[in-house]
This record gives C-alpha cells, sequence and structure tokens, in this order.
C-alpha cells in the first residue's frame, strides 16, 4: 500500500509551492517590466533646436549649416 500524505502535510507542501511560484512570477514581471521601461522612447527633440542640414554637391552627402 502506497505512502499517502495527511492533508495538512499535503496542503502545507501545495502552499509552500505555491508562494515559491509567485515569488518566480513577480521576479520575473519585475524584470520584463524594467526592459520595458528601458525602451520607452525618450522625449521629443524640438525640431527647431536641430541643426538644418544642407546637401554638399560635389560628395552627396548632408552636413550642417
Amino acid at each position: 500500500m502506497p505512502f499517502v500524505f495527511p492533508p495538512m502535510i499535503a496542503a502545507t507542501i501545495a502552499a509552500l509551492g505555491v508562494a515559491a511560484l509567485g515569488r518566480v512570477m513577480l521576479k520575473e514581471w519585475r524584470r520584463i517590466n524594467d526592459e520595458l521601461e528601458q525602451m520607452r522612447p525618450a522625449e521629443a527633440i524640438d525640431p527647431s533646436r536641430l541643426p538644418k542640414l544642407r546637401r554638399d554637391p560635389r560628395t552627396g552627402v548632408y552636413r550642417p549649416e
């Protein structure tokens, strides 16, 4: 006859497993959110503050004025 865990021990083991799984999921959730936060675009730059570019007819390269 196989050994059967008493219900209280089985419930305790199950609760510990759920707690461990929840902790791992929380760590992963935070890691992914940190990655997504780093990928968030920076604030837009005002185009009027950027230098104007002019094409060099000799080389075809755009250079600042």
